[in-house]
């Protein structure tokens, strides 16, 4: 990106030119709309990594930040080249663009039911910062709508930016009498404000919601819309009343921290509803009997048999989801087939499944990645996907021997990644149009950096392994493999496909392929629904247990994918470096090999009780066990070179049920946890930093999250729920009842990990640490030593898919301008999470953790 603008930025070296500002008239409008500004393509590093660099931000972090002017000179390139402040006019679209030298982010790839307006591009993007100036004239609050960017700094503060156009961002910020400065990370973005004259605001532009579908009961549905706090204080005492068809509802809120949004919740009544198409469901804001605000939202009406959406309360973080269904069109008398479908980019679920027509043996279910781009179907996309599963069976009871997994483009990516990662849980997969990895093709966010040659970018590499399916084909081996691509396809060129054909031919037993003539992206619905696709699928079923005697199996991490079958990988030696299992089951008898397995489980179900079994992993002598009932499991741990039988683990260790890395807390209901013990500019970080944090969940994952003071927080309150802690030892109260026995401890100028040390105020750090009394939630840390350390953590790539962060990664301001020479520590703890230095990388020192 910066390649394209750098002729017209460099060739302004002999002019410099007045400052462009706004300044509008004495008394405010009721909305204004950015028309001018400035641009400096300063360059900068965000994508599906730890690492991150902005120059930019440094400068701004470190109070080194010059008041852009016209033909300014921000810095220099790594070429040695003057970056300078250009100026930029809004065109026919209000996108404030540089001339002659510029063009928009592309459309989304071709899809069903492609979303508005959604853009390709921008979140990862290194191109540069769109400078704007506001002159108020007194202070007041403002919503901030920017279409285009991936965040901005305004007045200091950071928020999400709408790096997809899609426009439903509204963001409350406080302007100051007088000169307000926004630093808007992007370039062509288009931003305006409005001014509320009411506390608090219904959103009703992204709405999660169910469809009616005549004959049912649809007497407690469940939408969700945005409330936005325009005030400088909490909101509390909130309720919502819907209205639909003559029934009304009333539901509860949470409270609304100031200056903040939150998706919430909202049950309403569709019993009086009988006629199929949209119904406008009234909608009140109240607080203590008195209205704050009205709105609307379309639900639609479906006859049964029609495509339809259901939603559901994930265990995530607590918010309303939905999945959508295409029905079987005619439910035999036994269970049916089951056929989950991942989309693609910038594709709505319901999109997805209105995309198929319905099939007569099965129910066509499409979850949807939490948003239409969300997570690329890993991390919190991957966990959708398993709820919207586990729903699905529930709700339908299909035949378990029937279930199969399909998607197109992005969710071509998904099938290939739900597949490799849980090969047990379908009889076949189908990629349309896909990409294997996110290391080759890496979309919005960029690609996965594939390798390096510094041992600590080793480590931090090592946290996205799952990522990389090309590392797991083995896993393949017991599913039917059905690949279809368009041989004239543009956005994910067929050269994937045959990329994948090469790589399994000789070693995937069960595998059709088909290239599509001259079929680009998307040639239409047929593009996912392909019969001889389905026809593939009723030729194949998922075998029992019973009759699978061989198992391949590889995992990077436990804590995502640990079994296939009648054994489990429950324990690594080396954290998150490929372990695999090959095991054959023949008689009374268990034999094979491992690689990277340090505690495996093995389910003994079909020796029956009181049977010998001997087990040889390894070329070791064997082993003999005799099991105590007719489901009997056994657990072997490695020790050396030799392998004995020991008791189930505890659930304080290590394992399938919770085995770190840094983005694991953000689960089990997670709550963002700010401190108040700070100084003011300490405890502001930690406030507006869970802000920004919710702000980005909810725009890329559709998620609602609390955010609280440490002194409300307590253990019992929020048993089981997973913590995000913003700031250190000194600042955060709740520290110490999370942290207190962490070998990694941050407090105000100092930092130690262990038996290292290192001082400063500009040291900040990401680290995850289970939660005592908890056997699944772990607590994360984002915080630093000091301001500047904080304003280091700013950033959160952990939202981006398939991004690799480890359990803890120690690092300094520095790292926001030099990138990897910044980080000082980063890796895992062992399995009884312990410090030992065979698993962790210090910068600049010899180690043999790689």
């Amino acid at each position: 990106m910066i390649q394209r603008y750098l002729p017209l930025l460099l060739g302004l070296s002999g002019t410099i030119y007045s400052q462009a500002q706004v300044r509008p008239s004495s008394t405010s409008p009721t909305a204004y709309t950015f028309t001018e500004g400035l641009v400096a393509l300063t360059g900068s590093r965000y994508g599906r990594e730890a690492i991150y660099t902005d120059p930019l931000a440094y400068q701004l972090y470190t109070n080194a930040l010059k008041k852009p002017a016209e033909g300014a000179v921000f810095g220099t390139d790594e070429q040695g080249r003057e970056i300078r402040w250009v100026p930029v006019t809004a065109d026919s679209l209000k996108r404030l663009r540089l001339r002659g030298n510029v063009r928009g982010n592309g459309g989304a790839p071709a899809g069903p039911g492609v979303v508005a307006g959604s853009l390709r591009g921008g979140i990862g993007g290194g191109g540069g910062y769109t400078y704007l100036t506001y002159d108020s004239p007194r202070e007041q609050v403002a919503l901030l709508n920017i279409r285009g960017n991936s965040n901005v700094y305004v007045n200091g503060e950071l928020h999400m930016g709408d790096a997809y156009s899609m426009g439903y961002l509204h963001i409350p910020v406080r302007l100051k009498k007088g000169l307000n400065e926004l630093y808007v990370r992007g370039v062509s973005v288009s931003a305006n404000l409005s001014f509320p004259n009411q506390p608090a605001l219904l959103r009703t532009d992204d709405p999660t919601l169910p469809s009616i579908r005549t004959g049912e009961a649809n007497t407690a549905l469940q939408g969700a819309v945005v409330v936005l706090n325009t005030s400088t204080k909490p909101l509390t005492g909130l309720q919502l009343s819907s209205r639909l068809a003559g029934r009304q509802q009333t539901t509860p809120l949470p409270a609304i921290p100031a200056l903040s949004s939150r998706k919430v919740t909202f049950t309403f009544d569709g019993s009086g509803v009988s006629n199929i198409g949209p119904q406008a469901c009234e909608l009140t804001l109240t607080q203590n009997g008195k209205t704050l605000d009205q709105g609307s939202v379309s639900v639609e009406s479906v006859a049964p048999d029609k495509s339809y959406s259901r939603t559901f309360v994930s265990q995530i973080d607590g918010s309303l989801q939905y999945y959508a269904v295409t029905p079987q069109s005619s439910p035999g008398n036994g269970p049916s087939a089951l056929f989950l479908s991942v989309h693609g980019a910038g594709v709505e679920a319901s999109g997805q499944a209105r995309a198929y027509k319905a099939k007569d043996w099965g129910n066509l279910v499409a979850a949807t990645n939490r948003r239409p781009r969300g997570f690329n179907w890993e991390d919190w996309g991957r966990l959708d996907a398993l709820e919207v599963l586990a729903l699905a069976k529930n709700q339908f009871k299909p035949d378990p021997q029937h279930v199969y997994l399909t998607g197109h483009s992005m969710g071509g990516h998904g099938t290939w990644f739900l597949g490799a990662t849980y090969p047990d849980k379908w009889a076949a997969i189908a990629p349309c149009a896909g990409y294997p990895t996110l290391k080759e093709y890496g979309s919005a966010d960029g690609v996965i950096p594939d390798s390096s040659s510094n041992p600590l970018e080793q480590m931090l590499l090592r946290s996205g392994n799952q990522s990389d399916v090309l590392k797991l084909t083995s896993n393949y081996k017991p599913l039917g493999v059905y690949v279809f691509h368009g041989d004239a396809d543009r956005t994910v060129p067929v050269t994937y496909a045959r990329q994948m054909r090469k790589l399994l031919g000789e070693s995937q037993p069960d595998m059709s392929y088909y290239e599509y003539p001259g079929g680009s992206h998307w040639f239409g619905d047929h593009s996912v629904d392909w019969k001889p696709l389905f026809d593939f699928f009723k030729w194949h079923t998922i075998l029992p247990d019973s009759a699978v005697n061989t198992i391949d199996f590889t995992t990077a991490n436990p804590g995502i994918s640990s079994s296939f079958r009648w054994a489990a990988i429950e324990q690594q030696e080396r954290p998150l470096v490929y372990s695999r299992m090959q095991l054959k089951r023949d008689g009374k008898a268990i034999t094979g090999t491992t690689t990277n397995v340090a505690l495996l489980k093995l389910a003994l179900d079909e020796f029956g009780p009181n049977a010998p079994v001997s087990i040889t992993l390894d070329g070791q002598p064997a082993l003999t066990h005799t099991t105590g009932s007719a489901h009997d499991t056994l657990y072997v741990r490695r020790d050396g070179n030799r392998w004995r039988p020991v008791q189930r683990p505890a659930l304080t260790q290590k394992g399938p049920h919770r085995n770190g890395t840094f983005k694991d807390a953000f689960t089990n209901r997670m709550v963002f946890v700010y401190g108040t013990r700070g100084t003011k500019d300490e405890n502001d970080w930690t406030w507006q930093k869970a802000r920004f944090d919710a702000e980005t969940w909810y725009y890329r994952g559709n998620g609602a999250v609390d955010i609280i003071a440490d002194t409300e927080y307590s253990p019992a309150k929020y048993a089981n729920r997973g913590v995000v802690l913003f700031g250190n030892a000194t600042t955060n109260a709740a520290w110490k009842t999370l942290l207190a026995d962490c070998p990694i401890q941050l407090e105000r100028n100092q930092v130690r990990a262990g038996d290292q040390q290192w001082q400063g105020d500009d040291l900040a750090a990401y680290f995850v640490w289970p939660i005592n009394g908890s056997a699944t939630a772990s607590v994360a840390v984002v915080g630093g030593t000091g301001l500047k350390g904080m304003r280091a953590a700013s950033a959160n790539q952990y939202f981006a898919g398939a991004s690799g962060f480890p359990d803890f990664m120690i690092f300094g301001l520095d790292m926001v301008r030099t990138g990897s020479q910044g980080v000082r520590m980063a890796g895992f703890f062992d399995n009884s999470w312990k410090l030992t230095p065979a698993n962790y990388t210090v910068n600049n020192q010899p180690n043999a953790a790689n």
